[in-house]
C-alpha cells in the first residue's frame, strides 16, 4: 500500500512538473508591437495589414500622435483621403509640432489639389525645423513636383 501511495505521489509530482514546464504564456500584444508590425508592412507597401495593426495599436494607445500619423499615412496611401486627414488632425491635436504629420498632411493636400494648404504646411514646417529638416525637404520637393505637373 505504501508503494502505491508513493507511486501516486511521484507520478502526480512528475505530471505537475511536466505541465508547468510546458506552459508558456505569450505576452499580450502592445500598441508598440502592433505599431512595429505596421511599419514592417508599410516597408513592403502592404497598406491593409498596416491599417489593421494600426487600428489595434490606436485602440490600446489612443493618445499617441505617432500612431495617428502613421494611420493617416496608411489611409492616404490606400486612397482614403478623408480618413487620412482625420488622423493627421488627431496627431496634430495631440502634438501640434509633429513634423511628420505636417509633412504627410501637406502631401495629402496635394493629392486633394489644395496647393495653398500644402504651402501653408511647408511654412509651418519651416518655422518648426527650418529648411534643413527632412520633412521640410520632402514636402518642398513634393510641392515642386506638383507645380511642375500643373
Amino acid at each position: 500500500m505504501f508503494k502505491s501511495i508513493l507511486a501516486t505521489l511521484l507520478l502526480g509530482s512528475a505530471l505537475s512538473a511536466f505541465a508547468a514546464g510546458t506552459e508558456t504564456e505569450t505576452p499580450a500584444p502592445t500598441a508598440q508591437s502592433y505599431y512595429d508590425d505596421a511599419k514592417k508592412s508599410l516597408e513592403n507597401n502592404k497598406w491593409k495589414p498596416a491599417l489593421s495593426n494600426l487600428k489595434k495599436a490606436v485602440e490600446l494607445d489612443p493618445n499617441n500622435a505617432d500612431i495617428h500619423n502613421l494611420l493617416g499615412y496608411s489611409y492616404r496611401k490606400a486612397g482614403d483621403l478623408p480618413k487620412a486627414f482625420e488622423h493627421y488632425a488627431i496627431a496634430l491635436k495631440l502634438n501640434p509640432k509633429h513634423t511628420g504629420a505636417l509633412e504627410y498632411r501637406g502631401e495629402a493636400y496635394l493629392m486633394a489639389n489644395d496647393l495653398a494648404s500644402a504651402e501653408q504646411a511647408l511654412t509651418t514646417l519651416e518655422g518648426l525645423c527650418g529648411k534643413s529638416c527632412s520633412e521640410y525637404n520632402e514636402l518642398s520637393k513634393a510641392i515642386a513636383e506638383y507645380k511642375a505637373k500643373k
